[in-house]
Parts: structure tokens; sequence; C-alpha cells
């Protein structure tokens, strides 16, 4: 039966998917072009053969993951791979839809391809919400940016001892007035949009609450523990989630570290190894949230207020690893600092290590929720 598998690799865009097979120890062929949409799917599902023969395969990209879905739903079996993975040979300068489908095909037989984790429903959704929340994020700062810098041309400056953006400076923007028509037009287009963004987001906050109140009951569990470490408050604790799914995939930290794209390069040859700065070819909405996490463990060790709250139901496993980050993350951040290291590099090598914390809880959790 194994030498009867067909391996069938997909290129997919928006409205075409080219379709390629490769017969298990036989030649590559294309199959041909069809459009991307369920029936021709189907269609191509039953031409190629006995559906438990077949082996699919697309790249990951912006079509998303209702290919998958379809071709596991009428039983094939079906990986969407990691597109930067994918082999490609020095030189060649010649691209297009047949020979990329016949490379993929050919590279699944061989087995030289990374199967990338598929979300489900909850996680997807959950995920699409905090990326739209990211998006109104970097609007907001652009927003700001485009007011402060007209005011600043135009010399308006914010009355002493006020710090940008908190009520009081919202207070003094109102009060602001100006002699030309044509530039009361600007700033109050500024304005507004500086307003529609902070509406924005609270919108989608709310949105956020709602949903992970909602999710099932092992990924609230594993955003709740999360929560425990400092520098995580909910939102950050849910795109870990949603971004990494099962922290158990990953057998040993290193992986996630790995998958975040936060280890260093390393360019070995004989004796001589050579490191460099991070790869950042991993997840990077992950990569984003654990950096800004890991400048919270600068500050000595702590548990008041808000993070004592927090932590309220959880295990004393989880805190114990909770507490135990905050001794080791804030010592290794003074050590790095003490040997004069940049700042930027410091926090990165603590979010590092953060990775190794939220993978400890992480697992604690869901192999809890599944013991239960």
């Amino acid at each position: 039966m194994k030498t009867s598998l067909r391996y069938v690799g997909l290129d997919v865009h928006a409205e075409t998917i080219t379709v390629a097979v490769a017969d298990r120890g036989g030649e590559v062929h294309a199959v041909g072009t069809i459009p991307n949409r369920p029936d021709p799917v189907a269609k191509m599902v039953r031409k190629l053969g006995p559906v438990e023969r077949l082996r699919f395969c697309y790249e990951a990209g912006p079509c998303g993951y209702p290919l998958y879905w379809q071709l596991t739903r009428l039983g094939a079996a079906c990986e969407v791979v990691a597109p930067t993975l994918v082999p490609t040979r020095a030189g060649d300068r010649i691209k297009t839809d047949r020979r990329d489908a016949e490379k993929l095909a050919r590279c699944y037989r061989a087995g030289d391809l990374t199967p990338v984790w598929v979300p489900d429903a909850a996680h997807e959704a959950l995920r699409d919400l905090l990326r739209a929340r990211e998006a109104a994020k970097v609007d907001q700062l652009r927003a700001r940016h485009r007011l402060g810098k007209f005011l600043l041309r135009h010399d308006r400056r914010r009355p002493a001892g006020t710090t940008a953006w908190t009520r009081r400076h919202r207070q003094w923007l109102a009060t602001v007035s100006w002699d030309r028509p044509a530039l009361e037009a600007t700033f109050l287009d500024y304005l507004h949009e500086v307003d529609h963004a902070a509406d924005r987001i609270a919108r989608l906050e709310a949105a956020i609450d709602t949903t992970v109140a909602a999710a099932p009951a092992e990924m609230r569990a594993v955003i709740a523990a999360l929560q425990t470490l400092r520098g995580i408050k909910q939102t950050t604790a849910a795109t870990i989630v949603a971004e990494v799914g099962p922290l158990s995939r990953f057998r040993h930290p290193r992986q996630l570290m790995a998958y975040s794209g936060v280890i260093p390069r390393v360019r070995a040859s004989g004796a001589t190894v050579r490191r460099g700065s991070i790869t950042k070819t991993g997840n990077a909405h992950l990569r984003r949230v654990l950096i800004e996490s890991a400048w919270a463990y600068r500050y000595r060790p702590s548990c008041t207020g808000a993070l004592k709250k927090r932590q309220i139901g959880q295990s004393e496993a989880v805190q114990a690893l909770a507490w135990k980050a905050q001794h080791r993350l804030c010592g290794r951040y003074r050590r790095l600092a003490a040997r004069g290291k940049m700042k930027p590099k410091i926090v990165t090598a603590v979010g590092r290590e953060l990775l190794g914390f939220i993978w400890a809880i992480g697992v604690d959790v869901e192999s809890t929720s599944t013991a239960v």
C-alpha cells in the first residue's frame, strides 16, 4: 500500500490551483490548472484516484486554510507547508505555477518539506481578532505622529509637565485654535483620526474580552495561567495561545524559541563558530509580544497589585514557575547590563528565556486539562 501512494503538490492562488503529482518511485508530472472552487477541487480528488492513496500539500499563504479543511473533509491527507523552508536550487531563475507545483510534489515525496500548524476555528478566529487590534495600534501610533508633527511644525507645544496622550493632553488639544481655516480643518482631521483610532481599539479590546470568555475551556485555562507571569496580561497571553496553538506540540522549549525567531544565527566551519543577530525567521506576532513582555523583568522581583490578582486560582506549580521566572530573568538582565550589553540585546536574551517559562506553564496546564 505504501508503494502506491501519490504525492500531490498544489500551487494555490486566489482563482486557480495548479496540480502536480509524484508517484512513489515514478516521474513527477503536472496534471493541470483548476479553478480554486469547492466543486473543481472535489472533482480533482476523485480523478486522481482513491482518496486513501493521496497525500496533498500546498504552501501557507494569503488564501488561508479553506482548501486544507475541504481536503480533510473529503478524507484526504493534507499538509500546509512553510514556504520559506521549501528547498530551492541555486541558479534557478525560472518560476512558473507548473514548476512550483512539481517542486512541491517532488519535495513532499522526498520528505523535505516542513508542515506548519493549522489552527482550528477557535484559534483562527481569536488570532484574526488579535491581529486586527495590532493593526489598530499601528494606525493609532501613525495618527498620533501625524498630529504631533503638525503641531510641532506650527510651534504649538503642550503645557510643561503634561505627558503626551494623557487626559490632560487631550483637554489641552481641545483648546487649541487656529487663525486660518485651512489649518483648522487640517487639525480637526488629524484629531478625528486619533479619536477614531482610540474608539476602534476600545471596540476590539471589548471583543477580545468576549471572545476569550467564550473560548474552549482548555484555551481559557492556558490564557489564564500565562497571566501569572510578569509582563503578560490577557491580550498578550491570548496572542501567544492564538499564534502558537498547543504549547505541548513542542517537545522542548528550544523548538519554541526557534519558532519565534529569537535564536541567534550560527555560522560554523571547522573550529570557527560565529554567532550573529537573531534569525527573525519565526512568527513575528509572537516575537513582538514576547519582547514587549521581557522589558518588565528589568525591575526587581515583586508580586503586588494586578499581578497578584491574576494569580488567584492558579495552581502552586504555576505560581512557583512564575516566581522563579522573575528571579531568574531579572538576574539575567542585571548580569548582562553589568557587562555593558545594549538594552535591546539584553531584552531579547531575556525574552528568549521567558519562552522557556511560557512553555513550561503551558505544558503543565495542557497536561492537567487532558488528564481531567
